[in-house]
């Protein structure tokens, strides 16, 4: 099994043995809540910030709002996308209306918007709505695989 950190998105702590992570404070009583393979996480910031510090898995972020046409069309070929690159990579959006200090942080002007983060830094990006191959294609040109 790899050793590389995971960061568990429910409980926002490390989770080397890739097993179900539990509250970090180990309360028994709750069940683990799983790590997504193949999903998409809906990130805050606190969410972001802590992938991109800690998680060892590239990350692919897509910001979006739910009033956008084309943000819509593309979301079931980014749910597509999660299924095509896991477990190598995570898939993430950012509602850019909630969450308007990442946009701006990242300067993010145009919705659709697909970022590329490897290491906690920003690899590549890409605006406007692709289909889930292309999504998936450019995600493994982009990490040159």
């Amino acid at each position: 099994m790899d050793t590389y950190p995971l960061l568990c998105p429910s409980w926002h702590t490390e989770n080397r043995d890739h097993a179900p992570c539990r509250r970090p404070e180990e309360n028994v009583a709750q069940p683990p809540r799983p790590l997504p393979d193949g999903g998409v996480l809906h990130l805050d910031a606190r969410l972001l910030d802590d992938l991109l510090a800690h998680d060892s898995l590239p990350l692919l972020v897509d910001f979006w709002t739910p009033w956008c046409g084309p943000c819509k069309r593309m979301a079931p070929a980014f749910e597509e996308a999660a299924r095509l690159l896991a477990p190598g990579v995570r898939l993430g959006k950012v509602d850019t209306e909630r969450e308007t200090g990442v946009s701006r942080h990242f300067h993010v002007q145009t919705i659709p918007t697909l970022v590329l983060f490897q290491g906690g830094r920003e690899l590549d990006r890409i605006s406007g709505a692709r289909s889930a191959q292309d999504i998936a294609d450019w995600t493994r040109s982009r990490l040159g695989g």
